[in-house]
């Protein structure tokens, strides 16, 4: 709308500049009129008094030649219209200067004029002829003078009737701009109306799609209403429930005649513990408009409780009605509280089969677990032996005594300590999370297995980081991590040589705050090809083999909120890697980590 509006300021722009024109041409074209009509009122009076005088002048001659009497009456009236045309045409002129200084000389001229007459006409009888002739001949002096005047009023009216003639085509100027002006109003006015009748129609159709869309809109809200997908209320803030559908009917055990009859209210539909959360949940609303869904129970019409999840939303800012969607939540209680129990069962079975994987790996070790049993036993019969021989010495040497049993006590604290060990692994125990040094595991578990390191031939090193902070973890558990990398390590070096079979366990510190363990061996390495096999639950290249080994580890790891990985060694072999974080994680049952997720691993051919 704005160039319309433009265009009409300057359209009543020009319009105003026409009209200020059009009053200055009315003021200039009265003011030429009126100074015409004077002039030519000068004129006409002009004309008069030379007629008159002209009539002077004959009557005087007449007189003067014939000295009939006849003739002084005719000049005695031309004489009395002599004085008062003289005297109408100095009021005429009394506004030029020029002219009003000529009557006056023309008036005083007359006077005399007619003075003399007087004068001739009472000396008549002795005068000849020839002088009052030569008297008549002045009456020449006032013909001129009115010839003056009137040559000075005809230049002027010639002057006066130019401009009257410029003001007439300047008036045909302002015609014609008024009538274009004119004419842009009304086709403006046209371009208006037809504008105006757009918005008009625009308005009235938008009014018609609106109400097209209301009616449409409350169609599908209706049609959602009365699909019983979810329960729907409408209520009143106090709590009072006037409208639901079918569904929330169901939810509650309610029918339409209890509906009807006002009996359903949410404070009587809540029970008491849930009174706090409503009346905050309630106060939120009348703030914000809306109620974010929150889950509560419902009291059924028989008694018993359900569990939903409701939100809603007020109508309006100053309304005190408004809308509610509950969900029925039966079910998914029901299937979370089964994935729950099939969770713990998970977990047990996995708990029963990583304990027999440790009974078996600590099968593969018999032999080592031997030796490192009778190695302290064989000890305490030496030295128990020596002790005796010490005793039956004359005198008994007490000291060696003394210094022989603590020898066999301290060989039978290592025997126990590596019983109590292996009864570890092998006993059946929910997780524990305890504050470990990783290197002093690390340890422990290559001390399991230096019998089996000895009769593979495998030389282990070991590098680890001084000063590491522990780590919060399942001792076993992360004991039988260690072990399985170490037996897979040492049965994957058994088709290489003898003499390059080296096995590497280092740990340090990571920039993200983890501790990192690594086993890098010069077996046979990984293939390639089976890179996401590797760490999949029964997935193994070894005929004796069950396949969970590495999926156990993986899971074990993952639930101390690390991970574990393998690459390639260079030139051969394999490095198995994991992590731990430093700072404390929240348990994390064994169950809850994958067992055949996928990451960049090979596995080991």
């Amino acid at each position: 709308m704005r160039p319309p509006i433009l265009a009409g300021a300057v359209l009543l722009t020009l319009l105003a500049a026409t009209a200020f024109f059009g009053l200055r041409y009315w003021q200039d074209r009265q003011s030429v009129s009126f100074a015409i009509e004077h002039d030519r009122q000068v004129l006409e009076t002009l004309d008069r008094l030379r007629t008159i005088i002209i009539d002077l002048d004959g009557e005087r001659r007449g007189y003067l030649l014939t000295l009939d009497p006849s003739y002084l009456k005719a000049y005695g009236v031309s004489d009395e219209n002599a004085r008062r045309e003289i005297q109408g045409l100095q009021a005429l002129v009394a506004g030029d200067p020029l002219q009003s200084l000529r009557a006056t000389h023309l008036a005083l001229i007359v006077s005399a004029k007619l003075r003399e007459i007087d004068e001739m006409v009472k000396t008549a009888v002795g005068t000849s002829g020839l002088a009052a002739l030569a008297m008549i001949r002045a009456m020449d002096d006032i013909r001129t003078q009115i010839d003056l005047m009137a040559d000075h009023e005809r230049y002027l009216l010639v002057d006066r009737e130019r401009r009257a003639d410029a003001l007439d085509q300047r008036r045909t100027w302002l015609v014609a701009a008024a009538v274009i002006i004119i004419t842009a109003f009304a086709v403006m006015a046209l371009v208006l109306a037809r504008l105006e009748a757009n918005r008009r129609r625009k308005a009235t159709d938008e009014n018609i799609q609106l109400y097209s869309d209301i009616e449409e809109r409350d169609r599908k809200i209706r049609r959602l209403f009365d699909s019983n997908i979810i329960g729907i209320i409408i209520w009143e803030i106090e709590g009072h429930i006037f409208e639901a559908n079918d569904a929330f009917l169901r939810i509650v055990g309610y029918d339409r005649e209890d509906l009807a009859a006002g009996r359903l209210h949410r404070m009587e539909l809540t029970p008491p513990e849930w009174h706090d959360l409503d009346a905050r949940n309630v106060a939120s609303l009348k703030v914000q408009g809306i109620m974010n869904p929150f889950e509560k129970e419902y009291f059924r019409k028989d008694g018993t409780r359900i569990p939903v999840m409701i939100g809603g939303a007020m109508f309006g800012e100053n309304s005190n009605q408004g809308v509610g969607f509950v969900l029925d939540l039966t079910g998914l209680k029901r299937a979370e509280a089964e994935a729950r129990e099939n969770e713990r069962r998970y977990r047990e079975a996995l708990l029963e089969l990583a304990h027999a994987n440790r009974v078996s790996t600590l099968g593969q070790l018999t032999a080592s677990i031997a030796h490192e049993i009778s190695q302290p036993i064989a000890a305490v019969v030496t030295n128990a032996q020596a002790g005796l021989d010490w005793l039956g010495a004359e005198p008994p040497n007490l000291e060696q005594v003394r210094q022989t049993l603590g020898y066999i006590v301290s060989d039978g604290m290592r025997a126990s300590e590596v019983i109590d060990r292996i009864r570890a692994l092998i006993k059946k125990a929910p997780p524990k999370k305890e504050s470990l040094q990783i290197n002093k595991t690390v340890l422990e578990v290559t001390a399991l297995t230096r019998g089996e390191v000895l009769k593979n031939r495998v030389a282990v090193r070991t590098q680890l980081e001084d000063g590491l902070p522990p780590v919060q973890a399942d001792r076993v558990q992360l004991q039988q991590v260690l072990l399985n990398l170490i037996i897979n390590a040492i049965e994957a070096m058994r088709a290489v040589a003898e003499g390059s079979r080296q096995l590497l366990i280092t740990t340090a510190r990571d920039g993200a705050g983890s501790i990192v363990v690594s086993l890098r061996d010069t077996g046979t390495g990984l293939d390639p090809k089976e890179a996401d096999r590797l760490f999949e639950a029964f997935y193994t290249t070894k005929a004796e083999g069950m396949g969970m080994g590495l999926a156990i580890c993986r899971s074990i790891v993952e639930a101390h909120g690390g991970r574990l990985w393998a690459t390639a060694n260079e030139p051969r072999g394999a490095i198995f890697q994991f992590s731990l974080p430093l700072e404390p994680v929240e348990a994390i049952p064994t169950g809850h980590a994958s067992l055949t997720s996928r990451g960049p691993y090979l596995p080991r051919s």
